[in-house]
């Protein structure tokens, strides 16, 4: 009876003791969930946005693999076409070969009836026209292969130069990716270098580095660099813009302001840009820049 009393003691206990440590449990999770949740209030930015790049990266991948897929479907068709057009070549030129040689028969049968005996030169005969026959019939066949090839050729040839567009588009990609995230001028001159050397009449890296020039405090140069990007593309405002911060880096006023006007023309949109941005602040007093902020666009 004593031994029972203790292990009830006990079992109660120990079921006490479990009770309080789930309680201790629930009530340090709840703790952590409301941390979680404070700490999810106070995020500025998204979560998703590192996730941006890998989500174009992937979809180049995507790309590469359905054109892959593409080009075993299509190397498939033309095998197919190729089988088919020799099978049915196969099949013309052994049906007429019985057909012609029944006829050999049937008008030899005929010869001999009627008398002739000169069996042989008739066969001779018989045999050269077969031969000239299947003759044609093969070079024609064999022309027709030809074609075949050629179009398979010129197929495999055009899958391959998108496949290297692919990855020449790719690779650009990462390396504006790069010349976004990187902060000293001279790296970024170097990704727009190796941007250029890629697709060298890229106007747009012509541009931005154009800009990373600027910063570096080398206005001829960006001016050259503009020059070259508007012998590529003469429309493009960015060229413009450009020209217009690096005249006024080299103290040509008047220049400057041509080239503004010039970017407005095409694009509106800079006309916002013109009082926040830094490298134009000495045309600030220029009654001519005041009238490029003062026309906005009517709504």
């Amino acid at each position: 009876m004593r031994r029972l009393i203790i292990a009830g003691a006990m079992l109660f206990l120990t079921l006490a003791h479990t009770a309080s440590a789930q309680e201790a449990a629930d009530t340090e999770s709840t703790v952590q969930q409301q941390q979680a949740e404070t700490h999810i209030e106070e995020l500025q930015e998204p979560l998703y946005n590192p996730f941006v790049e890998r989500y174009v990266l992937d979809e180049l991948k995507q790309l590469r693999t359905d054109m892959a897929n593409q080009r075993v479907e299509i190397l498939q068709q033309i095998v197919d076409r190729h089988v088919e057009s020799v099978d049915k070549g196969v099949t013309y030129a052994t049906n007429t070969i019985t057909y012609f040689f029944y006829l050999i028969a049937g008008v030899s049968s005929i010869l001999v009836l009627v008398g002739w005996t000169s069996i042989r030169e008739i066969k001779e005969r018989m045999g050269t026209l077969a031969d000239e026959e299947v003759r044609k019939l093969v070079e024609i066949y064999e022309g027709r292969l030809q074609g075949i090839e050629k179009q398979l050729t010129q197929k495999t040839q055009h899958i391959e130069s998108n496949r290297e567009e692919i990855e020449r588009t790719q690779e650009i990609h990462s390396l504006w990716l790069r010349a976004a995230q990187e902060t000293a001028p001279a790296n970024k001159i170097a990704v727009y270098d190796h941007i250029l050397t890629i697709k060298p009449g890229d106007c747009e890296a012509l541009t931005y580095k154009a800009d990373a020039v600027l910063e570096l405090g080398e206005p001829q140069w960006a001016v050259n660099l503009c020059q070259q990007a508007l012998a590529i593309d003469s429309d493009n405002a960015h060229a413009f813009y450009q020209l217009a911060c690096a005249h006024t880096a080299l103290n040509h006023y008047d220049e400057a302001i041509h080239y503004l006007q010039q970017t407005l023309a095409r694009v509106e949109s800079y006309r916002d840009q013109l009082a926040e941005d830094a490298a134009l602040q000495p045309l600030a007093e220029f009654p001519a820049f005041k009238d490029l902020l003062g026309q906005r666009a009517p709504e």
